[in-house]
Parts: C-alpha cells; structure tokens; sequence
C-alpha cells in the first residue's frame, strides 16, 4: 500500500490510507479496562478506522501475553465496526506511519498523565511533524482506574466488576490466578 499525503488548507501534510482517516490508540492493555475501552468508544466516532495497537513494552513485566490481550480487546470491541486491533514494537511513530495513520490517540487521567503524554506527543512530533496526538480526558468514573489496580484487586480476591468490561472478568480472574 502506497502511502499518499493529504494536504489541509493551512498546508500541513498529515498521513492517509486512501483517504481514510485512521487514529492509533496505543497502549499495553494489561489487562483491558473500562477506562480503555471508553475511550475507544469515543475515538472510535472520531475516525474511519481506529486501530487499538498493543504495545510489547520491555520495560513493564505484562502479566497477559500480547496475544492474550488482543484477544481480550477483540472479545470487548467485536461490535465496533471500525475498530481493529493489532500489536507493534518499537517506535509508536514509525507504527503510524506504516498504519498510515493521522493521530495517535491518549486517553488522560489525571494531570500527571498529561505531563508525561505531553512529552511523549512533542518527542513523536520531533520524530515525525505529521505525526498528531489527540488526548481524550477519561470519563469521570474511569478517573482513578489502571490496569495495575485491577490486576492488584485481582489477584487478591478483590470484586473487579465494573472496572473491566463483563465478558472479560472470568478471564482476566483465571489468568491472574494462574500467573499470580
């Protein structure tokens, strides 16, 4: 697939795959949060196709393998036409690019997420001037929630419904036990 350029009326180039407009929502995923999957929902709206991409981190011990967790997004995003989801390593910014993406997408908690989504955002631009960072603010309720207090609660027994998506708990639950 070749990669074409879109020109916008202020000039600026911004990368597209047949005029499609696609939005990359990174991140490790482990596991899958309610938190997560909002934000989905909603970047979802916001582009032609959104891909979920989860991201193989050396520096984060995951508890789910990547292929565990592109299940688990799958099994919570099935009936999301526009969504699919992928795993990459390495550069966020060289995977957009090769996804002929416009925009990574980050979902912020809280002010110290923003301090350090901001720095990632103005790396990726340094890196790659077309590359754009959109930064969707969590929904209230998901304010506090990570993966890491989810598989915290988890794995000592603690109730995670409401947390994660339903059709994800048993899994996450038996995993977490399993590797625990």
């Amino acid at each position: 697939m070749k990669l074409s350029k879109a020109k916008h009326k202020d000039t600026e180039e911004c990368y597209m795959s047949n005029g499609l407009r696609i939005g990359v929502y990174p991140g490790s995923f482990d596991p899958l949060t309610n938190g997560h999957l909002d934000i989905i929902h909603r970047a979802s709206k916001l582009f032609d196709k959104l891909i979920v991409a989860v991201l193989h981190n050396d520096s984060k011990q995951a508890v789910f393998s990547m292929e565990e967790r592109v299940e688990l997004i799958k099994k919570c995003t099935g009936d999301i036409e526009n969504v699919e989801v992928d795993m990459f390593s390495g550069l966020l910014v060289n995977y957009v690019k090769k996804k002929q993406a416009v925009a990574i997408v980050k979902g912020l908690r809280a002010v110290s997420d923003y301090e350090y989504e901001l720095q990632m955002a103005m790396l990726n631009k340094h890196i790659d001037k077309n590359v754009e960072t959109i930064f969707l603010m969590a929904d209230i309720q998901n304010s506090f929630l990570s993966s890491s207090i989810v598989k915290e609660l988890a794995k000592n027994g603690g109730n995670i419904s409401g947390l994660v998506p339903e059709q994800i708990i048993d899994d996450i639950n038996l995993t977490l036990r399993k590797k625990l």
